[in-house]
C-alpha cells in the first residue's frame, strides 16, 4: 500500500484514526463478504424466518405532522398558534422554532396543518401516540402522523386490492403447562443475555429447561396474573408469548415503555412511560390495550401533577407506581381501571374505557386507596385525611353501585398504612396517632372482618404502643397474621388470630398465639398455602439469615443463610421458596431454592431476574380443598414412592453421564496414542542418545545473598 502524504490540517482532522488513514489505494471489494456467505453469523429474523424490511430514515424522524387543525384568519392566527404550541409541547420538548404553522400567502388563512419538530425521535413517537385523535373541539379532531410515515402512506395504491385469504392455524393451549403429571411449577430467569423458562425439578435438585432464548427482552419480563402469557419489554413496545413453544401471541407499540400492568382477568393490559416535558415537569403516557386483539382502548397522558396526590406523590411531584390499578373481570364482575386524583377516585370500565357513571367517586381530601385483592368484589378502601374540624376516616366503597359498606372515623392521625388479606377476607389499618404533646406517636390496628355481617371492626394495641411497627403480614389462607415490631436490629415477631381458637364456636376475637423475641429479621413471608412462615433478615447487616417456622406447632423447622439476599419469592403452591440477590448487587449475584421446611435444594449464580409462573385459581371448592389437606397422609405414600424413584433415576442418569464422559476421554486418548508414538520415534531417530540426556542432570535452585553497602548513622536520643 502506498504512503499518503497529509497536510497539517488533514493530520489534525484524522487525529485518533488508525495508522495510514485515509487509505489512499484502499479497495472496498477486498473486504466485501461473498453474497451467499453469512460467515456462520445467524440473522436476526422474525419468527416466520423472514427478515423485516429495513426502513431507511429520512432524517426527519423527530418531526410530526398534525392535520385537521382549524383554519383561521390573520387576526386569530397568533392566538391559535399559542394554543397549539401549548398542546403540542405536552408530550415532549419542542425544539426552538420547531413549530411551523403555515398560512396561505394570498388570503393569510392558516392551512389547517402543522409541522412539529421535537428534541428526539422517542418524544416524537410519544407525541404521535398522545395527539392522534386529540379532540380540540367538536369540529376538529387531530390526525398526527410521523413525517417518515408520510412516504409509506403516499405509496398506498388508490385502488383497493383484496388481501390474500389466510389459512386458519389453531393456537396452542396457553394452559398446557398445568397438565404436568408431576405437578411441577415453572419459573423464568434472566442471566447474561439469556432468558430461560424452566421446570423446578426439586426431587432431582436441578431445573429442567423448557424454553431458552437470547436477547429475548431489552428490559425485563413479567408473567400475566394467571400465568397464561409472558410479557417481554422492548424499546418499541411489549410482546406477549405463550403456549408450549412460547410463540408470539401479540405485540403492542409503545415507544419507551417502562412499566406494564395486567388486569386480573388477563383480558386487558396497561403500558406506561414517563419523561420530562419542555418545562422539566414529569410527564407520562399510559395506553390501555385489549390483549386478544392488540387494540388500543384508551390513552392517558399529560403532566403527572393531577395524578400525584397524597401518598402517591414523589418528591419531584411525579406519581408513584402504580398510580393506575385494575380490579374485577372475574366472577361476573366488570373489569375496572382506576386512579386517584384530588378529592376523588376516577374509575373506568373496560372495554369501553369510559368513566363509570360519567363522574368520579368523590372523596374529600383522599390521600391513599387500595382495591381488594379479591377481584370479584370490586371493593376499595380509601383514606381521607383530617380537614378542619372533620376527622380523618377510612371508608370501604363497593362498585359499581358506589355503596359505602363501612367507615371508621380517626383522630390525631400522624400516618396510615392499609394491608389487605390476600383473599380480601380482612383489612388491617395501621394507625399512627400523635400524643397530646405532638412530639411522639403511638400505634394501634383497626381490623375489619369483611365477610362478617355489618363488617365489625376490632382494635388491637401492642403491649408497648410506642414501639416501631415494621410490617404486618396476613396468612394467605387463614385468619392469622404476624406483626414485626420493636426497635433495633433484633425485633419481635408476634402471631395473632382473628378467631378465638380456644372457643368451641370459633367466635371472633383477636388472640395472641405466640411471640418470638430477639429475631434477626427485617421481613415476614407467609407460604401461599398458609401455616409456614419465613423470617428473613434482608439487607445490610443481616447477612440473609433465614428461619422457617411452622405456625401450627409454633416450632422452628430449620434455619439457613443466603449471604446478601435481597428478595424472597414463594412458588404459587407454597412448596418451595427462592431467595434472591438481584442484579443491583455487584457480588454474590444469584438465587437459592429451598423447600418449605428450609432444606436448601439448588443455587445459581450470575442472573438478573427470577419470577415464578403464577397459577390460575383452583377449580375445586374450599370444602374439597380442605378435605384433601385433611386426608393428605393417605395420598402421600404414593408420591413419596414416586419421589424416591425419581431420585434413583437421577442417580442412574448421573452415573451414566459420568461413564459416557469417561468413555469419550478413553477414545480420545486412543485416537492420539498413534500420533504420540510416531512423534516419539521421530525424536529418537533425530536425537539418538541425547533424547534422554536431560535425565542425567539435576536442577537445583540456590539463593545467594550479597551485601552491597553498609552505612552507619548516629541516632538522636
Amino acid at each position: 500500500m502506498a504512503n499518503v502524504m497529509l497536510t497539517a490540517e488533514e493530520q489534525h482532522m484524522f487525529e485518533g484514526q488508525p495508522k495510514g488513514f485515509p487509505f489512499g489505494d484502499f479497495d472496498l471489494e477486498d473486504v466485501m463478504l461473498p453474497e451467499d456467505d453469512d460467515m456462520g453469523i445467524p440473522s436476526d429474523t422474525d419468527d416466520d424466518g423472514q427478515e423485516d424490511d429495513v426502513q431507511a430514515e429520512s432524517g426527519f424522524g423527530n418531526v410530526l405532522v398534525v392535520d385537521n387543525l382549524p383554519k383561521v384568519p390573520q387576526e386569530k392566527y397568533e392566538k391559535l398558534t399559542a394554543i397549539l404550541n401549548k398542546i403540542f409541547s405536552g408530550p415532549g420538548r419542542i425544539r426552538e422554532g420547531g413549530l411551523f404553522h403555515p398560512q396561505d400567502e394570498a388570503s393569510k388563512m392558516s392551512k389547517g396543518y402543522a409541522f412539529v419538530e421535537y428534541e428526539s425521535v422517542d418524544q416524537a413517537k410519544a407525541a404521535q401516540a398522545a395527539l392522534n385523535g386529540y379532540q380540540l373541539d367538536k369540529a376538529h379532531k387531530f390526525a398526527a402522523t410521523l413525517y417518515d410515515e408520510c412516504d409509506r402512506l403516499a405509496k398506498v395504491p388508490d385502488e383497493y386490492a383484496e388481501p390474500e385469504e389466510r389459512q386458519y392455524t389453531p393456537g396452542e393451549n396457553l394452559l398446557d403447562w398445568l397438565s404436568d403429571k408431576r405437578g411441577r411449577d415453572q419459573f423464568v430467569a434472566r442471566y447474561g443475555d439469556e432468558t430461560e423458562v424452566c421446570w423446578n425439578d426439586a426431587p432431582k435438585q436441578q431445573e429442567e429447561s423448557v424454553y431458552k432464548r437470547s436477547f429475548w427482552t431489552e428490559a425485563f419480563v413479567e408473567w400475566s396474573p394467571r400465568g397464561s402469557m409472558l410479557a417481554t419489554v422492548h424499546r418499541q413496545g411489549v410482546a406477549l408469548w405463550g403456549g408450549q413453544s412460547f410463540g408470539r401471541l401479540m405485540r403492542v407499540g409503545h415507544p419507551g415503555v417502562q412499566r406494564l400492568l395486567f388486569s386480573p382477568c388477563e383480558r386487558y393490559m396497561l403500558t406506561f412511560s414517563e419523561f420530562p416535558d419542555n418545562r422539566g415537569r414529569p410527564h407520562f403516557v399510559a395506553h390501555v390495550w385489549e390483549v386478544r386483539t392488540g387494540k388500543r382502548l384508551r390513552t392517558f397522558d399529560g403532566p403527572q401533577e393531577e395524578y400525584a396526590v397524597g401518598a402517591l406523590q414523589r418528591p419531584d411531584r411525579g406519581m408513584s407506581w402504580p398510580a393506575f390499578r385494575w380490579s374485577g373481570g372475574v366472577g361476573g364482575a366488570p373489569a375496572l381501571l382506576a386512579h386517584m386524583k384530588k378529592n376523588a377516585v376516577s374509575v373506568y370500565e373496560a372495554p369501553e374505557m369510559v368513566m363509570l357513571d360519567k363522574k368520579s367517586v368523590k372523596l374529600e381530601n383522599v390521600q391513599d386507596w387500595e382495591w381488594s385483592p379479591n377481584a370479584a368484589d370490586n371493593t376499595f378502601v380509601a383514606y381521607q385525611a383530617e380537614q378542619g374540624n372533620l376527622p380523618a376516616r377510612v371508608a370501604l366503597v363497593h362498585l359499581p353501585g358506589r355503596e359505602e359498606l363501612r367507615q371508621k372515623n380517626l383522630f390525631s392521625v400522624a400516618g396510615i398504612k392499609m394491608t389487605w388479606h390476600p383473599q380480601g377476607d380482612y383489612l388491617a389499618v395501621q394507625v399512627d396517632k400523635w400524643t397530646k404533646t405532638k412530639k411522639s406517636t403511638t400505634t394501634n390496628f383497626e381490623l375489619f372482618s369483611i365477610r362478617e355481617k355489618d363488617i365489625p371492626i376490632d382494635m388491637l394495641e401492642l403491649p408497648n404502643k410506642s414501639e416501631k411497627i415494621m410490617q404486618l403480614a396476613w396468612e394467605p389462607r387463614g385468619s392469622r397474621f404476624a406483626v414485626l415490631h420493636g426497635e433495633g436490629s433484633r425485633p419481635t415477631v408476634s402471631i395473632y388470630n382473628m378467631k378465638d381458637t380456644k372457643s368451641t364456636s370459633g367466635a371472633r376475637g383477636v388472640v395472641l398465639l405466640h411471640s418470638m423475641t430477639n429475631k434477626q429479621c427485617t421481613s415476614l413471608h407467609w407460604s401461599p398455602s398458609g401455616r409456614f412462615l419465613l423470617l428473613a433478615g434482608l439487607g445490610g447487616g443481616h447477612n440473609g439469615v433465614l428461619e422457617f417456622w411452622d405456625t401450627e406447632e409454633m416450632t422452628l423447622l430449620s434455619a439457613g443463610e443466603h449471604f446478601m439476599a435481597q428478595e424472597v419469592q414463594w412458588d404459587p403452591t407454597g412448596r418451595y421458596v427462592a431467595t434472591i440477590v438481584n442484579a443491583a448487587a455487584a457480588m454474590e449475584n444469584g438465587f437459592h431454592i429451598w423447600s418449605f421446611s428450609g432444606q436448601a435444594l439448588t443455587s445459581h449464580d450470575r442472573f438478573f431476574q427470577l419470577l415464578w409462573r403464577p397459577r390460575p385459581p383452583s377449580l375445586l371448592s374450599e370444602e374439597k380443598q380442605r378435605e384433601i389437606v385433611k386426608n393428605l397422609r393417605k395420598y402421600s405414600k404414593r408420591y413419596e414412592e414416586e419421589d424416591e424413584a425419581l431420585l434413583a433415576q437421577a442417580d442412574t442418569e448421573f452415573l451414566a453421564e459420568r461413564e459416557r464422559q469417561l468413555s469419550e476421554w478413553r477414545q480420545w486418548v486412543e485416537s492420539r496414542r498413534a500420533a504420540a508414538e510416531a512423534a516419539e520415534a521421530f525424536a529418537r531417530e533425530q536425537l539418538g542418545d541425547r533424547l534422554r540426556s536431560h535425565e542425567e542432570f539435576t536442577v537445583t535452585e540456590v539463593e545467594v545473598s550479597v551485601v552491597l553497602d553498609v552505612k552507619e548513622e548516629a541516632v538522636k536520643q
